[in-house]
């Protein structure tokens, strides 16, 4: 298969790499010319590089299913995906400009709560939230940081703006994906990174590192920093041990760690060492068999009271979750207003709340036209779009919103933006998203784009890799002539 540009059709929808048959957008001019002059053999075999890559570097995902859990090799397209760094400089302040706010909004939120006080914020959706935590009341984390890292999600209308879809707050994932990717596409392709400009992304572990050790309670050069991950069988296991790996430090389960006179210690072959900082990568609920879930063997007995205690760190901090909602979501433009009293640089994507007796009859009245979203649930499960649906769905949603209304929200279905991916006889386009990460402590930084996760399948929406998505390496590239 050789890549004919001309050929290649997008119909409707915004492309990332091609604007007109056989036109390139200016940042993706000499990658679609390079592409293009590849012999069907030449594709075929860099293909089959990455492949091999991939299973050569371990690079795995699990999936969940009834049958078990199964590994499956990380799905990835070798074309890149193009973002001129002009526009990224606008999206990247646009991330930052939000996790301020939303951290302004945690903080609020465990303390004062002055934007329900000034009625900018429902009391009654505050009272709805499943992840708000009431044993972090009161709590005050160095720099005033509770979600160290975000991995908002981003789609592109046909209008070629950026929309935050969603805001992941608790424990994203996916930068290990983002990172392993580039290796892979320097190995296929290593002449192209001789003659792009393009924005580097191997500096977020080191970015990583220094934003936990700067919360550390005690002021070392070189804190004890662990990550604390659930075990081998955890879908995202491959990104915990390789950001540890990455960063140099141990990566832990809860019966590695004990608490002991409010202060965190590992056993290690020498004894017990005093823990200052968890990269936590277990979600709250099963943090601490003591103040939340008893059943819990994945936690730390006494965690809570050491963190609440400032004996220990946590990233991100318990509670940070309650800013995780998707009802929530609908507010982070007043809270931008609120806080930093800026406009939003980056818009959501309109929304409507099934809480809202107005709202929600529009809603019921129009699921053919609308995707529904659970409040709290990720990976694209749960969720409704509607214009897919089958009629009987449809009439088993509106009953989940009828009969929990502050469950739910409904967005329209936006025309996401595509990318070409190899095909069988040409390349082809599918729909994409972004998942870019932002760290904030004593700094903030944003990567250089982010995991761009790409609905492998014809037509669909489902870029989620657990449910057929992949993925592409995603480029910040300087236009030609800049």
């Amino acid at each position: 298969m050789q890549i004919d540009w001309r050929e290649y059709q997008s119909g409707e929808f915004y492309d990332e790499l091609i604007s007109t048959p056989g036109n390139p957008r200016r940042a993706a001019r000499m990658l679609a010319k390079h592409l293009a002059s590849l012999s069907g053999d030449d594709i075929a075999e860099r293909k089959l590089s990455a492949e091999l890559a991939i299973k050569t570097m371990g690079i795995s995902f699990t999936i969940y299913s009834e049958a078990g859990n199964i590994d499956r090799a990380w799905p990835f397209d070798i074309i890149p995906r193009i973002i001129p760094q002009r526009e990224w400089q606008v999206t990247e302040r646009g991330l930052t400009q939000r996790l301020q706010a939303l951290n302004c909004f945690i903080d609020d939120i465990y303390n004062e709560q002055n934007i329900v006080k000034d009625k900018i914020l429902p009391a009654d959706i505050l009272a709805g939230s499943a992840n708000f935590r009431p044993e972090c009341v009161g709590m005050k984390p160095a720099f005033g940081v509770w979600a160290h890292i975000c991995g908002s999600d981003l789609i592109r209308d046909n209008d070629g703006a950026f929309y935050v879809l969603e805001d992941n707050l608790r424990v994203p994932s996916g930068v290990s994906y983002m990172l392993e990717n580039r290796k892979v596409t320097k190995r296929v392709f290593p002449e192209l990174f001789e003659n792009h400009n393009i924005l580097p992304v191997t500096e977020y572990p080191a970015q990583l590192f220094d934003t936990l050790a700067a919360i550390s309670p005690r002021p070392l050069e070189f804190p004890e920093i662990v990550v604390l991950t659930p075990g081998i069988y955890n879908s995202a296991y491959f990104e915990h041990s390789y950001l540890a790996q990455q960063m140099g430090v141990e990566l832990v389960e809860g019966s590695d760690l004990v608490v002991e006179d409010d202060h965190v210690f590992m056993r290690t072959i020498n004894g017990l060492s005093r823990v200052d900082v968890i990269y936590r990568r277990i979600d709250d609920l099963f943090l601490d068999p003591e103040a939340f879930n008893p059943d819990s063997v994945l936690g730390v007995p006494g965690l809570m009271r050491a963190w609440l205690k400032g004996n220990v760190a946590i990233a991100n901090a318990p509670g940070a979750g309650v800013a995780d909602d998707k009802i929530i979501y609908t507010f982070v433009p007043q809270m931008i207003k609120y806080y930093l009293g800026e406009d939003p640089i980056l818009p959501n994507v309109p929304s409507y709340l099934c809480c809202d007796k107005t709202q929600r009859d529009h809603v019921l009245q129009n699921l053919d036209k609308l995707v529904v979203k659970p409040a709290n649930e990720s990976g694209g499960y749960g969720m409704l779009i509607g214009p897919q649906a089958s009629k009987k769905e449809r009439e088993e949603f509106a009953r989940r919103i009828k009969a929990e209304p502050r469950n739910y929200i409904a967005q329209p279905l936006i025309a996401l933006s595509t990318t070409p991916i190899i095909g069988s006889k040409n390349a082809e386009p599918r729909h994409i998203d972004l998942r870019p990460f932002v760290l904030q402590g004593r700094t903030s930084s944003v990567t250089a784009g982010g995991l761009t996760r790409v609905a492998m399948r014809k037509g669909s929406y489902v870029v989620n890799s657990s449910q057929g998505g992949g993925s592409q390496d995603t480029w910040v590239v300087v236009e030609e002539g800049k």
